[in-house]
């Protein structure tokens, strides 16, 4: 019985076989690499001829150093922020869009919002360098001249500011983006339900509550579950742009982390050992929140 299916649907699979094979290529074949974490790798020595140290790396880690504490500190927080502030805004953002009538307001508004996304970090670090800079910025000197301040605030340097600051423009540029696919989950909404809530006399608040909300939650739960996956990795870029001598502590995240010890440090084994702990807690943090969703929910993604 399964060979027959196989068989009718083989040219599905063929169709299928282009993007698995590049996700096989790019995606898993790369995780033998995941036997440099237990090694002492040298680059002279190769791959197979570096001494093999077992978990020596991860107890490096984990008992020799006390990095892991403020690195999930950092990951963690950052990034359940972020998740939580771009969908509770893209949620509200696509919901205010559809109250709008004026079709052209709301192609005006999608275009402006969904422009940042694709603007690069550097170009992001450069415009908030402009606003915000302790010395030249415009923020600063509004209000310095206002009198609101004698001092100029250093958003860009002191660690109080950066975890709003990347929360903040991480919002900006993905909101528009997120708002797109709430906007398509609105759009799927039965209009009979509309219909059903106008004729009982329904206001706009209460066809709001009652009917595009919970409508929208099924999505904003997947995405959610998806999200949670991701939780422990950071956007690289928004990272290595905005971290800097006088904030790092704040802002030092598992992959700047990893990038350091790999890159600058070529100190691969240990790299290779952090990488593998992140990868392993997102997957429990996947996980755990999948099944949390099912069990409160009932609803989640497998």
């Amino acid at each position: 019985m399964l060979r027959m299916k196989l068989y009718k649907q083989r040219y599905l699979f063929l169709m299928l076989a282009p993007a698995f094979l590049l996700v096989l290529l790019f995606q898993y074949v790369p995780l033998v690499g995941w036997l440099l974490a237990f090694q002492r790798y040298q680059v002279g020595l190769g791959f197979w001829a570096s001494e093999w140290v077992g978990f020596e790396q991860f107890k490096r880690f984990f008992l020799q150093s006390n990095d892991y504490v403020y690195l999930l500190r950092n990951t963690l927080s950052i990034n359940v922020m972020m998740i939580v502030t771009n969908l509770s805004l893209g949620l509200i953002f696509a919901i205010l869009l559809n109250e709008i009538r004026h079709k052209f307001f709301v192609k005006v508004i999608q275009t402006v919002s969904f422009f940042p996304f694709f603007i690069s970090w550097v170009i992001i670090y450069s415009i908030a360098n402009t606003f915000l800079s302790s010395s030249s910025g415009l923020l600063n000197e509004l209000l310095m001249r206002w009198g609101i301040i004698s001092d100029g605030l250093n958003i860009l340097g002191e660690n109080k500011y950066a975890w709003l600051l990347v929360v903040m423009l991480e919002a900006w540029k993905s909101v528009g983006y997120i708002s797109i696919i709430f906007i398509a989950a609105i759009s799927a909404i039965p209009t009979d339900q509309y219909e059903a809530a106008d004729i009982d006399g329904a206001t706009r608040f209460q066809k709001l509550k009652f009917i595009t909300i919970p409508n929208l939650m099924p999505t904003f739960i997947v995405i959610l579950i998806l999200n949670s996956g991701w939780i422990l990795n950071s956007n690289f870029e928004l990272f290595f742009m905005f971290t800097n001598p006088t904030n790092w502590e704040k802002m030092e995240v598992l992959d700047m982390y990893i990038y350091k010890f790999g890159l600058q440090q070529l100190n691969y084994s240990y790299a290779a050992a952090v990488g593998i702990v992140k990868t392993i807690v997102s997957i429990v943090i996947l996980l755990s929140v999948n099944a949390f969703s099912k069990k409160t929910t009932g609803k989640a993604i497998f």
